[in-house]
């Protein structure tokens, strides 16, 4: 299945009771990650958000005339 995706992202933020930050991209599930910081855990998504693209790229899952990809955090 080839569908059109959005190039942007949204990745929204919280600190944990423990004090660890999580991450999540909100347009693609399954991708949360922590980071012992803010600055790391939104690395750790964007990071993660391009493993995932690419591989459904690689596979056929969708399609993207990537140009650019913007990453906001909420």
């Amino acid at each position: 299945m080839q569908n059109q995706h959005s190039n942007q992202f949204t990745i929204e933020i919280e600190q944990e009771k423990d004090g660890r930050w999580i991450a999540e991209v909100l347009e693609i599930p399954g991708v949360s990650v922590y980071g012992e910081t803010q600055q790391q855990a939104i690395a750790h998504a964007q990071a993660l958000s391009l493993r995932v693209l690419a591989d459904k790229i690689e596979h056929g899952e969708m399609l993207l005339g990537l140009t650019s990809l913007t990453f906001t955090a909420a």
